[in-house]
């Protein structure tokens, strides 16, 4: 299990585990956050082909799809 910040991870560059349309390292360019300030979702961009995806943020902490970084 990643390890992280939630609060963090803005800018933050991570790498798919099993990429797919070759899109293998993305960053998170936006969080998206509740009327609490608790945070709900983040958009990560593929660096390649500079599409946009939204996904839980919880996601992030399976290490089985996802690494921190660009490995």
């Amino acid at each position: 299990m990643n390890q992280f910040n939630p609060d963090k991870l803005l800018l933050s560059k991570w790498t798919a585990t099993e990429p797919q349309n070759k899109e293998k390292h993305f960053l998170i360019t936006e969080l998206l956050r509740d009327e609490n300030s608790v945070l709900v979702q983040v958009e990560l961009q593929a660096a390649l082909t500079q599409r946009s995806q939204w996904i839980d943020w919880r996601e992030l902490r399976d290490d089985q799809r996802w690494l921190f970084g660009w490995q």
